[in-house]
């Protein structure tokens, strides 16, 4: 999460993708990499939903007459269902995410003092903040990827991955700005000792989101032989 504008906000649930991409390049940080990250669990969240839309109970189960698959097609449907809301969410969260980022880039701005020192402070965890609510909510979606690797349309294994790797994309960016937020405190003339005896939960993310991260390797890893062995000697 870095810099700050004060120019029209561009909004990552709002505005148009050409718009958003115009805006991400510029030298204003806003959009930056917290909203780039909450678009990228936007973007695994609906290849996951289009996955399982495409998934029927017969590809979760060989029984196509019994209770098996009416409780397949309920888990498909609940998915799918959790997939749509956490795409819509997860571009909220980008906003909410690029506001902190405004605050934080702002705070910097002030004339060296206390007050400084407490808006950095002040501003820094709530940036963590944000980051860390966008990074819970793609460590979530991790199950949903998991039961389609393993259930869904094996025709579409391909989105599966594509997914795979834009949450990890979302993950690893909710991890570093949380990491690099808490961090930034040391400019205020803070300590790590500090911040971590004061927030506790926000320090012990990074590891959460670390073992996260593992285990989306592990997913991508499972679903490797299913693509055409391209690197191998012909």
């Amino acid at each position: 999460m870095t810099g700050s504008s004060d120019t029209d906000e561009v909004s990552t649930e709002h505005s148009s993708v050409s718009t958003w991409m115009q805006a991400l390049g510029t030298a204003t940080g806003n959009p930056g990499g917290g909203a780039a990250s909450g678009l990228m669990l936007a973007i695994a969240a609906g290849l996951t939903a289009m996955v399982a839309g495409y998934t029927r109970a017969t590809h979760a189960t060989e029984d196509a007459s019994g209770r098996d698959t009416t409780e397949a097609e309920a888990t498909i449907a609940a998915l799918r269902a959790r997939a749509e809301a956490r795409s819509e969410l997860a571009l909220r969260l980008a906003d909410e995410d690029a506001h902190a980022s405004r605050a934080f880039g702002s705070a910097f701005h002030l004339p060296a003092g206390v007050e400084r020192d407490e808006a950095i402070r002040a501003a820094s965890i709530e940036a963590a903040a944000a980051s860390a609510r966008l990074g819970e909510h793609a460590v979530d979606a991790i199950d949903d990827l998991a039961w389609l690797t393993e259930h869904g349309n094996p025709a579409l294994i391909a989105d599966v991955a594509v997914a795979i790797g834009a949450l990890r994309a979302a993950i690893t960016g909710a991890r570093t700005n949380v990491s690099f937020d808490l961090g930034s405190v040391r400019s205020a003339h803070g300590s790590l000792e500090e911040i971590r005896a004061d927030e506790p939960r926000l320090w012990e993310l990074v590891p959460v989101f670390d073992r996260a991260l593992e285990r989306i390797d592990r997913l991508a890893a499972s679903i490797d032989p299913e693509a055409a062995p391209t690197d191998a000697a012909s």
